[in-house]
């Protein structure tokens, strides 16, 4: 179940392709001011058009940020805490999966920069709003791939050797961990935090590395695509966690299909939870100002 979103602002990080451009179309829809985060104007514009052509809503607003820089996030995060009102919901649904080892501008491992790094520096810069805004929510898209995923704190950057399945897993199970230390954190503070498994959804993965390799993945998933469930039915989640008055007040907890789910055990390990929370804001110089409850 679904409510109205009428006079409810909400951010979408990613929102010009796959998941987050649905989960922004039906955000949208329900009557919600949209903030898409695109990290291309082109793509991100066109998105927009679509977005609005489809609703009817005019209220879909585009803006432009390269989540693999924490200094991009940053100043995105701030610039939208000075311009929006109020935020009723952020949704951090960016992601990347990388077949071959990169690394951003700060010399971050780019997958680990992308999906867990944006939304750690993206949250904190819209805290106070969200908290400003409360009650409010914060939604994670996170994957199955969490419950393969290890944290290699000695090498969370993989400069002793790269994996893609490993590099994934390991960002999206940093996605659950901080879902998790997050709500234990803003306890009382009505800003909820929960996190997701969208399905294995026909997306653009695969294509963010060239030569064979990626060629060949991003093969790989369009064969497969019969398997796959579309970006549509990918988004369910993310709008029933923004939306739902069913989830009012629930935080800390990891959803697949509409519905509460057993994470991965590692998921629950708070001492690496607290580990990973204070190495990324030694990595980012992200902080909260509140302390554990």
């Amino acid at each position: 179940m679904t409510g109205s979103m009428t006079g409810k602002t909400v951010v979408v990080t990613g929102a010009n392709s796959g998941i987050g451009r649905e989960t922004a179309r039906g955000l949208a829809r329900m009557g919600a001011r949209v903030v898409m985060v695109c990290r291309s104007r082109e793509r991100g514009e066109e998105a927009r058009a679509d977005i609005v052509r489809s609703t009817g809503s005019e209220a879909v607003e585009l803006t432009l940020a390269d989540l693999s820089s924490v200094a991009d996030t940053r100043r995105v995060g701030e610039e939208l805490s000075k311009r929006l009102d109020r935020l009723d919901v952020l949704v951090n649904n960016a992601g990347a999966m990388h077949t071959a080892r990169g690394v951003t501008v700060d010399g971050f491992e780019t997958t680990f920069a992308t999906n867990h790094l944006s939304y750690f520096v993206l949250t904190h810069a819209l805290l106070d709003l969200l908290k400003a805004t409360a009650p409010a929510r914060i939604v994670n898209v996170s994957s199955r791939a969490s419950e393969r995923g290890t944290i290699n704190f000695d090498d969370l950057h993989a400069e002793k050797g790269y994996s893609i399945s490993r590099a994934y897993g390991q960002s999206k199970l940093a996605n659950v961990l901080f879902t998790y230390e997050l709500a234990r954190r803003l306890e009382g503070t009505n800003v909820t935090a929960n996190c997701l498994h969208p399905g294995v959804v026909r997306t653009g993965f695969g294509k963010n590395s060239g030569g064979l390799l990626g060629t060949t993945v991003a093969a790989v998933i369009r064969g497969a695509g019969v398997f796959f469930v579309s970006p549509a039915k990918g988004a369910e989640t993310s709008i029933y966690l923004a939306s739902s008055p069913a989830v009012e007040g629930v935080t800390g907890k990891y959803f697949s299909r509409s519905a509460e789910r057993q994470s991965s055990p590692a998921s629950h390990d708070r001492d690496a939870a607290k580990r990973l929370w204070e190495m990324s804001e030694q990595m980012t110089g992200m902080a909260m100002t509140a302390p554990v409850v």
